[in-house]
């Protein structure tokens, strides 16, 4: 079967061969091991004819990724090696759900304790079309690395000066980072839209500043008042909105 298969890389290149840049390192292929020594040292360190070493160095293909023929047979995965390496997200159980809105599975460590030696988490979002996902920051400092999977929509980022830093228009194949203490907000567009974020954070916290866990919420109508210079009414009417709501909003009627 002929599929798209995208790989998303993520890494720190402060330590690379160029600083910046990833170092890759191929065993095969036209930058691969075999092709930088000699014919003689590779037939004495791997104890082959140098007729076969000429084979081998002579029949690689010249690109990083080779296009294999039909019918060729590859070894199927071996379920065992996923234990504790790998979490399917589309099968993962949602810890997030809103009917009309959207779904979130969140890579952490209790699902996939690997993530603490990496120093690294992920979530995979779902968001039904014409759905909001309200303005939320990691609260825990964390920088976020987004990929758009499927779909298509809007996203804001607002810095922390108040000063929106991005709008555009996103879609598959789209990769975008929201920096530390960032605010970012999507809106998709009716056929909905899927992202993929890594979060520098093994157990990311994200705080929503719309919804019923808004840290307005939390504080008193007498300093929302003070604070947003607004009459009274204004206030209750601010504070009366998206009481029952999480994280995501379903589109207006």
């Amino acid at each position: 079967m002929d599929t798209e298969l995208v790989v998303l890389f993520l890494g720190d290149t402060k330590t690379a061969h160029k600083p910046g840049s990833f170092t890759d390192f191929f065993l095969t292929g036209p930058n691969g091991i075999f092709t930088g020594f000699s014919t003689e040292f590779v037939s004495r360190a791997w104890n082959l004819e140098e007729s076969v070493v000429k084979k081998l160095v002579g029949s690689q293909s010249s690109k990083g990724i080779v296009k294999l023929e039909p019918g060729f047979k590859m070894p199927e995965p071996n379920p065992a090696h996923r234990d504790g390496m790998a979490l399917n997200c589309e099968e993962a159980p949602l810890d997030v759900d809103i009917k009309d809105g959207g779904k979130v599975v969140v890579l952490n460590t209790k699902n996939l304790p690997l993530v603490g030696e990496v120093g690294l988490g992920a979530d995979l979002v779902r968001l039904n079309g014409n759905a909001m996902c309200s303005p939320g920051f990691s609260c825990d400092s964390a920088l976020q690395v987004t990929y758009i999977v499927r779909g298509s929509g809007r996203a804001q980022v607002v810095g922390v000066d108040g000063k929106r830093v991005l709008e555009t228009t996103v879609k598959a194949g789209h990769l975008f980072i929201v920096p530390r203490f960032f605010v970012v907000s999507k809106i998709s567009d009716p056929v909905g839209l899927e992202w993929f974020s890594i979060i520098s954070t093994p157990n990311p916290i994200f705080t929503h500043l719309a919804g019923k866990t808004s840290v307005w919420k939390a504080l008193s109508p007498q300093v929302l008042q003070a604070a947003f210079n607004v009459p009274e009414d204004v206030e209750k009417e601010f504070r009366s909105k998206r009481t029952a709501e999480e994280i995501f909003f379903p589109p207006p009627n």
